[in-house]
């Protein structure tokens, strides 16, 4: 289909602008509906001589990936239109990364992980750059560009060490190879650290974080605003197909790494979050600080941690997008409202959007009774089960530190003079899609329960 709307674009573009765009929602909302239908009742299913899998996780994630990438389409269609983006190659490059996650979400085989993480960075290395006029926006790609090929490097030097020490490449084969080594064997730990050095990068997790900021705040809005919700989820199935899948018997060393990880991007994330004027900037901090959440899960090295942290992500995931959707709303041709100050007094030009704002920032803070305060505490939960208190400890403290620079945003729009009383005007589909993506940061609480026995199964039925 990426295939075809780049070919139908060239014919349609002048005088049919919008085919590319629904063309693509259409492959977005069947390809949701074939992963639900081909989703295997029992054991997961494997193909091309097992170097691609089916099984639980993959359907949500799938799925997930599909909605996600659906109305953050919706949420770009004005911003696109206006700066003058709006080309067939915006629709192409978005369902090639969607291609790259699914690769990647299915992957048994290193070689199919690979090839899935580089169709999504490719296209995400060039999206970053869409916007040629913008000095800004091309440092940001040329900067993504080299360090994400040094993550790949680094990702690869670790596959090809654990295949000099395994004799394969198969993710299976491998895991059953280790547990018949020793696990203090000097090969399997040089392989693991390179390979888990990689998965920092494309985290973005300290200290391979310093790419963040600089694409948060140089790209486009409509591009952080993809980059921010859908590869965050992929990241998920990226870290449990290689870590647990393949390296479960390694689990005390790299829970070990990613501890430090943990505690570094949750230290560095809030503490520096504070200091930014720039709304694009702070929430990029934000983001390492919440990877440093989603990792607390992994480190507890069972099913329900994996369930907790699937959860998280997912909430961050659908919480991230009402932030920037509220940004593009708040923008308009010649004018990003990304910094801080452009929403002083918001409550007086347009109460709902600031009662909006409001809401996401207490949502990201995990402030009762938000969804995001039930998805810190599953991760949290998930520590303790493994009697690491003094971990759960450090995370409620960097919480706490973590609060204060969104209850900055609230106090700017209820408390602060209006710089301006320029009326806020928005179309009003994206209003209502808007409208209903925040309030289900807090209609969703009945459910939570559902939503964390659904993340519980799909980690349950792994293949």
């Amino acid at each position: 289909m990426a295939c075809v709307i780049l070919l139908v674009d060239r014919f349609t573009h002048e005088r049919m602008p919008r085919v590319s765009f629904l063309l693509t929602q259409v492959t977005l909302l069947v390809g949701f509906y074939l992963t639900l239908v081909a989703a295997p009742a029992g054991d997961a299913v494997k193909a091309f001589n097992d170097m691609f899998v089916l099984d639980g996780m993959a359907t949500l994630v799938k799925s997930t990936i599909f909605i996600l990438t659906f109305v953050v389409l919706i949420y770009s269609h004005g911003y696109i239109t206006e700066r003058k983006m709006y080309r067939g190659e915006y629709f192409v490059l978005i369902l090639i990364a969607v291609v790259g996650m699914m690769v990647m979400v299915s992957a048994s085989h290193f070689i199919t992980i690979y090839i899935g993480l580089e169709l999504l960075s490719l296209s995400l290395y060039t999206l970053v750059a869409m916007n040629r006029n913008s000095d800004l926006a091309t440092e940001a790609a040329m900067k993504y560009f080299v360090l994400g090929a040094l993550a790949s490097g680094m990702l690869l030097y670790g596959m090809s060490i654990i295949y000099g020490a395994t004799g394969s490449l198969d993710i299976e084969t491998i895991r059953n190879a280790i547990q018949g080594m020793q696990s203090d064997d000097v090969m399997l730990i040089l392989g693991l650290i390179f390979i888990v050095v990689g998965i920092g990068f494309k985290l973005g997790v300290v200290p391979f974080h310093m790419w963040i900021p600089d694409i948060y705040q140089g790209a486009p809005t409509s591009v952080v605003l993809f980059i921010g919700t859908a590869p965050k989820i992929a990241a998920f199935a990226f870290v449990m197909r290689l870590l647990v899948d393949g390296f479960q018997a390694l689990a005390v060393s790299w829970s070990d790494m990613l501890t430090i990880f943990a505690i570094l991007s949750m230290a560095l994330g809030n503490i520096v979050a504070i200091a930014q004027t720039n709304l694009k900037r702070m929430l990029a901090y934000s983001t390492i600080s919440h990877m440093g959440y989603f990792m607390l899960g992994i480190i507890s090295a069972n099913p329900n941690g994996y369930s907790a942290s699937l959860f998280y992500v997912i909430i961050y995931s659908f919480t991230t997008m009402a932030a920037f959707g509220l940004i593009i709303m708040m923008s308009r041709a010649g004018f990003e409202a990304e910094e801080i100050s452009d929403y002083k007094g918001l409550n007086k030009r347009h109460p709902w959007f600031a009662f909006m704002v409001a809401l996401v920032m207490f949502s990201m803070a995990g402030i009762p009774p938000t969804v995001g305060f039930f998805a810190k505490l599953s991760v949290i939960q998930a520590l303790i089960d493994v009697d690491k208190y003094w971990l759960a400890v450090v995370a409620v403290l960097f919480a706490v530190i973590g609060a204060y620079y969104y209850l900055k945003v609230v106090k700017t729009l209820y408390f602060e003079k209006p710089e301006t009383n320029e009326p806020i005007t928005a179309n009003f589909g994206m209003q209502f899609i808007l409208s209903v993506n925040v309030f289900a940061l807090l209609l969703i609480m009945p459910w939570i329960g559902v939503v964390m026995d659904i993340c519980s199964e799909a980690i349950s039925k792994m293949g």
